[in-house]
């Protein structure tokens, strides 16, 4: 079971990573709350279906690799992290950005509730 605030990000942005690597949208998708606010590189969505959507539309043989930064406790069941992530692509350059979450514990279990994404330069 995750105990600080950095197990508990990195436990979720795990499964989140394993889906994305895998090229599954659903699954993806199934890290985020009902109301998640998701803002990648493209027009933001609510919910996960507007994630999947945007999953789908990314290039097989994808792979994201992430570090947390930083974490902070805003809430018992709410955590927010900041991490930096490389997308790397079979046929392009690696897309490296710095990537904001707010995971929430519903039940027993860690969501993403926001996620946004920054690209610097």
């Amino acid at each position: 079971m995750a105990n600080t605030d950095a197990e508990i990000v990195r436990s979720v942005m795990d499964q989140w990573r394993s889906a994305v690597n895998a090229h599954d949208p659903g699954r993806v998708a199934s890290n985020f709350t009902d109301d998640a606010i998701f803002q990648g590189l493209r027009p933001y969505s609510v919910g996960p279906d507007g994630v999947a959507a945007y999953y789908e539309a990314t290039t097989v043989g994808m792979t994201a690799a992430y570090e947390v930064r930083e974490t902070r406790r805003l809430a018992d069941d709410v955590v927010l992290g900041y991490l930096s992530v490389d997308f790397a692509f079979p046929e392009r350059p690696t897309l490296s950005v710095n990537l904001s979450v707010i995971v929430r514990r519903i039940g027993e279990r860690w969501f993403i509730n926001h996620y946004q994404v920054s690209k610097l330069g």
